[in-house]
This record gives C-alpha cells, structure tokens and sequence, in this order.
C-alpha cells in the first residue's frame, strides 16, 4: 500500500511537476505500461485544472494511494465550484481535460469541502 502526498505551488510547472511525482510512485509499486501513462495523463489535467480555475495564491495538493492493482489520484485546491465534463469543439484550445479522465479512469468524482474541493479519479491496473 502506497498513500503520499505532494504540494505545490499553483504555477505553470505544477502539472509538470506532479505527473512527474505520481508516475514515479507508480512505478516504484511495480505498475507500469498503459496504467501508468494513464495515471500520469490525468494527474496532468487534474493539476492543470487546479492551477487554472483555483486561486492562484494557494497550493495545490496531489495525494496518491495504491493499494494492490487500484491507483487513486486526490487534487485538492482552494477553490469554489463544481468541476463539470465538457465536450468542446474539435477545434477548441481547451477543455478536455476532464472528458478525458471521464473517459480513461475506472471512477472519478469532486467532493466539497469547507476549504475548497477535491477531484479525484481511479484506474485499475492491467493484471
């Protein structure tokens, strides 16, 4: 079992910086492959979202739990708001991000909280 945390700063690399983390941690549990890149792909969108829709003055927490095969991602920021799927435009800059975690995951969903909300999503490991 694997549960670890990360802060960062709600800037322009924290996405990078996160996917980065996250996919190590998975590695380093023995998951690799597709899981991983997948994992790491919506860890990315999660912590973009973060950084562009939550206040910018406040750090953003990645917490990612492993347990057997089953690899849970928590993004928690201090904003408002219910995060919602939308389905742009092909030609839209933007967008996308959680069509695709609703897309690749296993399970995802937002929770609420007194201090801002948390996304989250799973993805089953390939046995």
């Amino acid at each position: 079992m694997v549960d670890a945390q990360l802060v960062v700063e709600a800037e322009r690399s924290a996405p990078r910086a996160a996917r980065h983390w996250v996919m190590r941690a998975v590695a380093e549990a023995g998951i690799g492959g597709s899981t991983n890149q997948v994992v790491e792909l919506l860890t990315g969108e999660l912590v973009a979202n973060a950084v562009v829709h939550g206040p910018s003055d406040q750090s953003v927490t990645v917490r990612v739990r492993i347990d057997g095969h089953v690899v849970q991602v928590f993004v928690s920021d201090a904003g408002g708001g219910v995060p919602t799927v939308r389905h742009p435009e092909p030609t839209a800059p933007s967008g996308r991000g959680l069509a695709l975690v609703e897309a690749l995951s296993s399970d995802w969903g937002t929770t609420n909280r007194p201090d801002g909300k948390t996304v989250w999503f799973e993805v089953h490991a390939d046995e």
